[in-house]
């Protein structure tokens, strides 16, 4: 079937990729490293842009799963956190993430090629996100603002982490965050609609 010609592509170009960096390649220097032809490329994902933009959906795809699966085994948020963390903060994906912030800078000016990805950069991390809020008994409304900001903060730490190399600091920084947006009140419950964390100013 095509979709499963274009999902092997897709892996021998992320493989390809992966141990060559982004950005810089071209089309015809990642068809070659895929063992392809840069037709099929353009065949299978329109274009040069329209296939990093799928190697960056893939990769979030790829991000989520890994956080699921910490979330289901175990149940201190914080140290779900802090390992996810970890995970983002490792130097074999900062290239990924590197070209995952390019293509949100094209974003930012409605490319066309990036519609795919602006409809799913936010609105595919909502949901899991969301539902570990939920898990630890913050109401829906709740729930879906500390994704929201927890996925805005996490962003944040990564793209400084990109640019400064400061990883000890961010590190903390992660953590600290952790803390802070799943605190509750001293008596245990979740803050009511709002109020301020525990612990903010």
């Amino acid at each position: 079937m095509a979709a499963d010609a274009r999902a092997a592509l897709l892996d021998r170009c992320l493989d390809f990729l992966a141990g060559n960096g982004f950005s810089e390649r071209s089309l015809r220097e990642i068809a070659a490293g895929a063992g392809t032809s840069h037709r099929m490329l353009i065949y299978h994902f329109g274009s040069r842009e329209g296939l990093l933009a799928e190697v960056v959906r893939r990769v979030e795809e790829e991000q989520r799963a890994a956080l699921v699966s910490l979330a289901a085994v175990s149940d201190d948020p914080v140290e779900v956190s802090r390992r996810f963390w970890r995970r983002l903060a490792d130097p074999e994906l900062a290239a990924a993430e590197r070209l995952f912030f390019e293509i949100y800078a094209h974003a930012l000016f409605d490319r066309t090629w990036t519609e795919p990805f602006r409809a799913s950069v936010i609105a595919a991390w909502t949901g899991p996100v969301e539902d570990l809020f939920v898990r630890l008994g913050f109401d829906e409304a709740d729930a879906r603002r500390r994704a929201r900001l927890g996925l805005a903060a996490t962003r944040g730490l990564l793209l400084d982490l990109l640019v400064t190399g400061d990883r000890d600091l961010l590190d903390d920084a992660a953590d600290l965050f952790a803390r802070l947006v799943t605190a509750r009140c001293p008596d245990g419950r979740p803050p009511a609609a709002g109020a301020p964390a525990a612990g903010a100013a």
